[in-house]
């Protein structure tokens, strides 16, 4: 195995550019716009709006350093919805809404704040987690990426899926909790502290910027 060039033991060394991607996980109409299903069902998303700003600034300055960028989005359909999830919503909720959120192709799914530009990766996903039934794990590998700053929607369950499931795959997760966001500041911050407790490093998008700007 091809030894990992030596970084510093400070925050600039462990998100360094040639070893960190920043991965946007479902910043997408459908969950962050009023126009978008859940605005449209009368959730506020004016919650969302400052993590959206905070992603953009830490998008720009992974591009200005050189950090590549992933999207990941859900992408959905109704042969791909999930059947254990609209029974599971049934028996919560009394209802099965279908899962309609996201549809492949349709205004609801496209990225809001940051896009991708270029050539840069995007992966669209059928459940939570930006890792299940997904390339994204082989395609940080192949760059040779062992460390991931995270941020996008929702911090409870996209987003926590997904770096859960990175850090059970062995890569360091670095959490800007400004850029991340929940429809409930009071979940917000519950789905951090457990993050923290087990997983994932929290920083601040501007520590980020500053680390990338050495």
């Amino acid at each position: 195995m091809k030894p990992m060039p030596a970084y510093p033991d400070n925050l600039s060394g462990w998100v360094a550019p040639q070893r960190s991607a920043v991965v946007v996980i479902d910043m997408q109409v459908d969950f962050a716009s009023p126009e978008g299903v859940l605005g449209k069902a009368g959730l506020d998303m004016s919650i969302a709006a400052p993590a959206v700003a905070a992603a953009e600034r830490l998008v720009d300055a992974a591009r200005a350093a050189g950090t590549p960028v992933i999207f990941v989005g859900l992408a959905t359909t109704a042969a791909t919805d999930s059947p254990v999830w609209g029974e599971w919503h049934r028996r919560r909720d009394g209802v099965d809404n279908g899962g309609a959120i996201c549809r492949a192709g349709e205004p609801g799914s496209a990225f809001v704040g940051p896009t991708p530009q270029g050539d840069e990766t995007v992966i669209w996903k059928l459940r939570y987690s930006g890792f299940f039934g997904t390339s994204l794990d082989a395609v940080l590998r192949a760059r040779g990426i062992d460390t991931l700053v995270v941020c996008g929607l929702t911090t409870e369950c996209c987003v926590d899926c997904t770096v859960r499931d990175a850090f059970h795959l062995d890569y360091f997760v670095y959490l800007p909790t400004d850029a991340c966001a929940a429809y409930d500041e009071s979940v917000h911050e519950g789905a951090l502290q457990s993050l923290a407790l087990n997983c994932a490093t929290l920083v601040s998008t501007d520590e980020i910027c500053a680390a990338w700007a050495e």
